[in-house]
This record gives structure tokens, sequence and C-alpha cells, in this order.
């Protein structure tokens, strides 16, 4: 199989990333309802509706500013710039945003219970299914790697050998699962913990495999996901510390 994958049905070349970013929302919310139908949730329906919405506008906000953070350009105020900016999109803004949002939601409804252990499986189902689409475009997405002569290479559909970004993340995110299954019940105990486990560990492996990516637009050599990374960091760091104080 060549990379980028672009499979041609019925004559029509698919855009296999489009594909399966589209099946990691639906199947993730499909997941999602799943769970929520054989759990004793502790927030009401309509409450849990109104922090859904809270993630929603939250992510897409999110996911834009630092979409466009990433590689800023302020050049050009075309109406091809203006499509280019509202398209582009990172699931770590997605992210910092939705919990922002979600926040915001809570706040405004009044509901003090955590709400993101229902939503850690098919957040990390979707991200998996998302990369597999971000590994199989190659270099026709942001997600590939710098140059690297080690075995670790392949060549993503420039002719070079590059870290397979997307892939290492999808290892890293099975074995995150695997990690937080197993210690799930544990985590259970206290409402909320599972999700900040997630967001810690999934923050925290973005940050380090950031310096595999050949970023373009540095701030005292790290990059706005990085950044990013560190203040997600830093907004679980009592979580961290205690963490660090109970083992």
């Amino acid at each position: 199989m060549d990379i980028p994958f672009e499979p041609v049905v019925f004559g029509i070349k698919v855009n296999i990333h489009l594909v399966l970013e589209y099946a990691a929302f639906f199947i993730g919310f499909r997941y999602y309802l799943i769970l929520k139908k054989d759990t004793r949730d502790p927030i009401s329906s309509s409450n849990r509706l109104s922090i859904i919405i809270g993630a929603v506008f939250g992510a897409f906000l999110g996911s834009r500013i630092i979409g466009f953070l990433e590689n800023p350009s302020f050049l050009s105020f075309s109406l091809e710039y203006l499509v280019q900016l509202l398209s582009a999109k990172t699931i770590m803004g997605g992210l910092f945003g939705g919990l922002l949002g979600v926040e915001l939601a809570k706040k405004i409804i009044g509901e003090k219970k955590s709400s993101g252990d229902l939503f850690t499986f098919p957040i990390i189902l979707g991200i998996i299914i998302g990369r597999v689409g971000c590994f199989l475009a190659g270099t026709n997405e942001f997600t590939y790697g710098k140059e690297t002569t080690s075995f670790l290479g392949m060549d993503l559909g420039d002719g070079l050998l590059r870290y397979p970004i997307a892939l290492f993340e999808v290892i890293f995110l099975i074995l995150l699962w695997i990690v937080l299954k197993r210690f799930q019940n544990k985590l259970n105990s206290e409402s909320g913990m599972l999700f900040k486990y997630f967001m810690i560990s999934y923050f925290l492996f973005r940050f380090l495999i950031e310096f595999l990516k050949p970023n373009t637009f540095l701030i005292l050599g790290l990059s706005s996901i990085q950044y990013l990374c560190i203040l997600c960091l830093i907004y679980y760091h009592k979580t961290i510390r205690k963490f660090f104080y109970a083992n």
C-alpha cells in the first residue's frame, strides 16, 4: 500500500483522511452513548446536554485558534486566506478548548459534579481513528515527522524517510487505553480522575513528540502546541502534585 493512501471508488478519488475524521466523530459519539446507557450518570440529562454543547463550541473555537497559531500569517486577508483560517484545526486545541467550554457551561448551569470520565474512552477511540487517517494521508497532512536515518523512518509520500508521528500516537493511545482500563476502578473512586489522567498523559506525550516534527513557527525553541501542553499541565498541577505525593 502506497502512502498517501488515496483509494479510487467508482472513478472518484476518496479522501481517506476526511472519511476517517468524520468516522471518528460518529463512532466516538456512538461509543459515548453506549457507555452512558450502561453507566449511572450522576449528572442529569439536561445538564449533560448543556455540557456537551459547551464542549462542542469550546472544541470548535479552540481547535481553530490553536490550528492558526501553529503557523500564523497576517500577510493577506483574502477570501482564500479566510477559508484556510477556518479550515485550520488541531485536536490539541479542540481538547483544551472543549475542557474550557465544559467548565464554562457547568458554571452557567451550576453543575458541581465532574463530567469528564464518561467522555474519556470515546475521545481516545475518536483520536485513534482520526490518527489512522492522518497516517494514511502521509505528507498531505502536517502530522508527519522530521527526516531520519533510523529504522523508525518511513516514506510518507515525499520520497524521504520521516518519523511516522501519527503512527506513534496511535500506538501510545492504545497503550494508554490499556493502562487506564487497568486502573479504571481505582481512578473512578474519585470522580473526574480518569479524564484528568488521560489529559495529563496525552498532553505530556504531545509535548515530547513535537520535538520530532518539522515545525517552522517556534518561540524560544517551542511550538504553539508545546506551549498549549505546558498550559494544560499547569491547569492540572494539583492532580500532578497529588499523584507524586501519593506515590
